[in-house]
């Protein structure tokens, strides 16, 4: 854990993530990341000296509404209040949509929605848990796929709310998350949408495994472009969204 808190530090010390007085919305989908962060910012708020609160907000999707009764005490046994909400999501991309290729509008309308109710429970700041393969496989997807250079910033002021959401994982190699959430045994909800695993980040995800294998240094090296800023332009301090 100490190496997670060391990495989400160095984050907070590059893009000033945090700061006093912040009540920080903690995005829990129930996944490993989500889980991971809400316990690792429950820890860290002690490291800043507790000069910060956070408030978690869940919301849930598919058919059924799920049983959320261990996110609800993982929650508590943290000490971080949560919010659940069970949302028409699926319903939307799925039943009426009949969307093929739900991704980028789902992620969409799931950051819009986590905002609105961060702003509703008094939350001037929105943390959501991509690691580090997250940034790079956006990076490759949208380099691929839609011919540019782009992939989202640690540190975001959506303009519609005012919310800023911040990804204080982003220097965080999912191989830790994958471990942590082993070695500290959290509970996850699992995952009703019908496309996981058979998604074009799926797809980015197995080729950057593959080219990793031939280049040791290539995912450290890609994480270097983004930072350098200056010159790539990819992660400037200053970024707006609607």
């Amino acid at each position: 854990m100490k190496t997670v808190l060391g990495k989400i530090r160095r984050c907070d010390e590059e893009y000033h993530l945090f700061a006093p007085g912040d009540r920080v919305a903690v995005g829990v989908s129930g996944g490993k990341d989500s889980m991971l962060l809400l316990k690792a910012l429950s820890l860290y708020r002690y490291v800043r000296h507790g000069d910060f609160s956070l408030q978690a907000i869940t919301l849930t999707s598919g058919k059924e509404k799920p049983d959320t009764s261990a996110l609800e005490a993982y929650a508590a046994e943290v000490g971080v209040p949560i919010h659940i909400e069970h949302t028409d999501i699926y319903e939307i991309l799925f039943d009426i949509r009949k969307d093929k290729h739900p991704c980028a509008l789902c992620a969409k309308m799931r950051r819009s929605i986590l905002c609105q109710r961060a702003q509703e429970l008094g939350c001037n700041k929105l943390a959501l848990a991509h690691n580090r393969e997250d940034v790079l496989e956006t990076f490759l997807m949208s380099l691929i796929f839609e011919g540019r250079l782009h992939t989202f910033h640690p540190k975001t002021l959506m303009s519609k709310t005012g919310v800023t959401v911040i990804r204080p994982m982003v220097y965080v190699p999912e191989r830790y998350v994958i471990h942590m959430q082993r070695e500290l045994e959290l509970p996850i909800l699992k995952n009703p949408c019908p496309t996981n695993g058979y998604t074009k980040r799926e797809e980015m995800k197995q080729l950057i495994y593959e080219l990793a294998r031939r280049y040791p240094t290539l995912e450290e090296s890609m994480l270097g472009a983004l930072r350098n800023y200056k010159q790539y332009a990819l992660w400037e301090p200053a970024e707006e969204e609607d």
